[in-house]
């Protein structure tokens, strides 16, 4: 995608901008101990897990954490609605370990919240434009004098924007109302709003139960899966980061090998039937990628960057550029061993 000048879309700044602010975490990574030598660094363990993250939903059902600290480190888990949420929760401190998409981390990231990304759970396509079974619109271009429903700082925002800039329309064009995923799939239901960018598996729900359409998706705008950690923890825990890593690469080969059961456990936690967990988990979803994050990861945020600066959600391109080079952490995965947790 080639990226152009976004001026017009400093008018929807001011929502990601206030969210996050402060300057950018010092670089460097603590090197990880081994884990469970000599007892656990700390006596407890807060995760996140979320529906866009099915590895995450493996893990805390079949307790992997906490067999593998056997009652000497508890572990907390907080649902994430959506990667503002989970943005939110490691800036706070309130979060270990959560997860996001690459382009919120980051916004994060750029915005002074002290978080490296330490695994790449999915190459999603889970972002899409989407209207009602009734409506008009046809295409990206018949936006133009309608009201959008998205999250503020999440992937299907930044899909937004970067869809709006491919189709040549301008963000002053459109109506942004920001609502949290779920609320943004029963506005367009209810006729609220014109269209939607939404969400896995909110989206294929809404396609499957309520005849929603598609107008628009593109894996290519989509920015993988982000496990972060707040520096904190990595240097106070590095024993406790390479365990969660190591359960999420055991994860990722039991839904590889599991596929049905995956999709089950995501069906029950989402609410939504089966065939249509296994629609989001095959369809549209990678999850036989590295872990280690890399070049990828990076060369998709390069295109993500100028994005931010061009809406005012980060002050400069400068901000952004110092944020990617410090962002990701290969480190724990690259030494990731599933079978610690066997």
């Amino acid at each position: 995608m080639k990226t152009r000048p976004l001026v017009a879309l400093a008018a929807i700044a001011t929502a990601t901008t206030l969210a996050l602010t402060g300057c950018v975490a010092g670089e460097g990574s603590p090197e990880p101990a081994d884990p469970g030598t000599g007892g656990w660094s700390a006596s407890t363990l807060t995760v996140d897990f979320a529906t866009y993250n099915p590895l995450s939903l493996i893990i805390k059902q079949e307790g992997w954490l906490e067999e593998a600290t056997d009652g000497e480190v508890t572990v907390n888990w907080v649902q994430s609605a959506g990667s503002n949420k989970a943005n939110e929760g490691l800036l706070a401190g309130a979060l270990d370990v959560g997860s996001t998409a690459g382009s919120a981390a980051l916004l994060a990231r750029a915005n002074g919240s002290p978080i490296k990304t330490i695994d790449i759970y999915s190459q999603p396509n889970w972002a899409a434009l989407a209207v009602p079974a009734d409506s008009d619109i046809a295409s990206v271009t018949d936006l133009r004098g309608h009201s959008v429903a998205v999250t503020v700082g999440t992937d299907p925002y930044f899909f937004l924007l970067q869809t709006l800039e491919e189709f040549g329309v301008g963000v002053e064009e459109i109506e942004i109302v920001n609502l949290q995923h779920a609320d943004g799939k029963a506005a367009l239901e209810n006729g609220s709003v014109d269209a939607w960018s939404g969400l896995d598996p909110l989206l294929s729900t809404s396609v499957e139960l309520a005849g929603t359409k598609i107008i628009y998706d593109n894996i290519d705008f989509n920015t993988y899966g982000f496990l972060n950690a707040t520096e904190a923890f990595l240097e106070k825990s590095p024993d406790l980061a390479q365990l969660v890593v190591n359960a999420y690469e055991k994860a990722r080969q039991w839904a590889i090998e599991n596929p049905e059961e995956t999709a089950q456990i995501l069906a029950d936690v989402a609410g939504i039937e089966l065939p249509i967990a296994q629609a989001v988990l095959i369809d549209r979803t990678n999850l036989e990628l590295s872990g280690v994050p890399g070049q990828k990861q990076y060369d998709v945020l390069k295109i993500v960057g100028p994005v931010l600066v061009a809406v005012g959600s980060v002050q400069s391109q400068g901000l952004v550029d110092t944020a990617l080079e410090s962002l990701l952490d290969p480190s724990l995965a690259e030494k990731a061993d599933p079978d610690f947790l066997d």
